[in-house]
């Protein structure tokens, strides 16, 4: 038996993650950028819609659900504050499912929340 490469350009399945996603390991399984105050999508895969549930409160939820809830979320966010260019201090995560993703975004300085005008989530999983 010899053993070699295969070469494949399109892998497709009916159903599940694979059938709107590449099926190889450590990729994106869903992103998404959107606008705060709005939810506004300006760019997704994997990504049906967005929530804004409350001031700075959002839950992304994916067209394809995840094969289980312990995936990993990365959230970007900026946020101007009187003109002046700030980070978004504590992010947080809030319920996780397979179909969904729950954030909140604080400000650096104080315990409030708020909207930012630029949202960057990206998932990883299984």
């Amino acid at each position: 038996m010899a053993y070699g490469t295969i070469n494949v350009d399109t892998l497709t399945a009916s159903t599940g993650v694979l059938a709107t996603q590449n099926g190889m390991t450590g990729i994106a399984k869903a992103w998404v950028v959107f606008v705060g105050s709005t939810a506004v999508v300006n760019g997704s895969f994997n990504v049906s819609s967005v929530t804004r549930n409350s001031l700075g409160n959002y839950t992304i939820n994916f067209t394809t659900a995840m094969s289980n809830a312990n995936y990993s979320g990365s959230i970007a966010a900026s946020y101007y504050a009187t003109g002046v260019p700030c980070t978004i201090g504590e992010i947080y995560t809030g319920t996780r499912t397979t179909s969904a993703y729950q954030i909140g975004l604080q400000t650096y300085n104080s315990s409030a929340y708020t909207d930012s005008p630029f949202v960057s989530v990206s998932i990883f999983g299984a």
